[in-house]
């Protein structure tokens, strides 16, 4: 149902909207994390680090996925914000025609070029089987992928964040049970993972569509809504395109740091495949907090309330940099055993442990530069979130985890820390975009 988050309390419309949205977050995040634990569990490094890189690309696959939905819940929440009920009729059909033909595109072009991926992710021989598997599997599962974030995206652009969050909960109960079937019972290693992680998504999507049919949500979506109106496409890449490259970017950014931690051999590979998936799920909060501000201050600037937006971002970076705090020092002191729950060989706990207390530090700078990205795209403007993203992945991320890599070849504690350091750079150039869009405005 569509929600007006326009007037009330902010505090209480963050906690509202942000809430749900973690939670659908954390248990999309449970996917991957479960797929690397119940495997830990059954199977050696090999298939470990075939998961971990595997994983790691379909996460770069669906980020890009749902950094260009952004488009669509920022036009749709800017149409609700407005009372424009026939706008966003139409921002929705030609969302479902244009995601229906990249979904297509996606999925035939990454099956034909699964092995020159896994060739690039310079996967260690033992894993490369797996990861082949993995991703093939995956691969075949797009257009369910896509559909389940592009109907997600529109509940959001109308103010709801609970619907997703039940469809993501049913398929991750899904999840867990099949990949205790598939890796456990019937041994079917990386394979098995992708089986289980497909056929899960696949069920949100059919529960998604299934309350689609018989709930009201406010929009009426007609057969010309569903043609394909160049204008009407055109805000929603404008907006989303941006969003897109900067999260691809960000994840091809990790990638690379893997690519490094692989030549480094099958024992750092693990232990960073392993951190990445515990980041992953440490972020849930910045990340909760780039939607929130995106989808509240939509409304509120659609509404003519450019203030009330602002402040909603101020109240975001308050509570994205108070949990970055908590988290970076409690794993300071946790970080070994945190490592050793996703594996059982010692030596990889111990470099995991190095790698995450250096770059834990990022949950606090990449909170504040995600809350940003929200409200640069709320207010049309995403462009500024692709150019401080690539900026600190050229100029620092990438180069300083290489560098890094080379001085201290027995620890991992300084790829880490230049992880972060990238992030901190985005924090600078953010604050002067948010300056000159002020003055600009003034």
């Amino acid at each position: 149902m569509e929600r007006n988050l326009t007037t009330g309390s902010v505090w209480k419309n963050i906690f509202y909207f942000s809430l749900p949205y973690l939670l659908s977050y954390f248990l999309q995040t449970l996917y991957g994390m479960a797929d690397l634990f119940i495997i830990g569990q059954f199977d050696g490094a090999a298939g470990t680090t075939a998961v971990s890189i595997g994983s790691q690309v379909m996460h770069m696959i669906t980020v890009m996925i749902v950094g260009l939905a952004m488009g669509t819940t920022v036009t749709i929440g800017q149409a609700v914000g407005a009372k424009d009920r026939k706008q966003a009729s139409r921002f929705t059909g030609n969302t479902v025609t244009l995601f229906l033909g990249v979904a297509v595109v996606l999925m035939v072009v990454l099956l034909l070029l699964v092995r020159p991926i896994v060739s690039v992710m310079s996967t260690p021989s033992e894993a490369a089987a797996g990861t082949v598997s993995y991703l093939t599997i995956c691969f075949i599962g797009i257009p369910f992928i896509t559909a389940y974030n592009i109907i997600s995206s529109i509940f959001r652009g109308l103010g709801d964040s609970k619907s997703p969050m039940y469809f993501i909960a049913a398929a991750c109960a899904a999840n867990i049970i099949l990949d205790y079937v598939f890796i456990g019972a019937l041994q079917l290693g990386p394979a098995g993972a992708a089986l289980g992680t497909t056929l899960a998504q696949t069920i949100s999507v059919i529960l998604a569509l299934i309350a689609i049919r018989k709930r009201d949500t406010g929009i009426k979506v007609t057969k010309s809504d569903l043609r394909p109106q160049p204008p009407v496409m055109g805000q929603i890449l404008k907006i989303g395109i941006p969003i897109a490259l900067q999260d691809g970017f960000i994840q091809i950014a990790f990638i690379v740091i893997t690519i490094i931690a692989n030549r480094r051999g099958l024992t750092a590979a693990a232990a960073v495949g392993i951190v990445e998936k515990i980041i992953s799920f440490l972020f849930l909060v910045p990340s909760s907090m780039l939607s929130t501000v995106s989808a509240l201050g939509a409304q509120n600037i659609g509404a003519g309330k450019k203030k009330r937006a602002e402040q909603t971002m101020w109240c975001a970076v308050m509570i994205a940099v108070g949990f970055g705090l908590i988290v970076a020092v409690t794993m300071q002191f946790i970080s070994v055993p945190v490592v050793s729950l996703f594996t059982t060989d010692s030596e990889v706990a111990r470099l995991g442990g190095q790698y995450i207390r250096g770059y834990i530090w990022d949950c606090i700078f990449a909170g504040i530069h995600f809350t940003f990205s929200g409200y640069f795209c709320a207010c049309g403007r995403s462009e500024f979130s692709f150019l401080h993203n690539i900026i600190a992945i050229v100029l620092v991320r990438i180069p300083g985890v290489y560098l890094t890599s080379l001085w201290f070849p027995d620890t991992l504690f300084p790829m880490g820390i230049a992880t972060a350091c990238g992030s901190l750079t985005s924090v600078v150039i953010c604050l002067f975009v948010f300056r000159y869009l002020k003055r600009k405005a003034a």
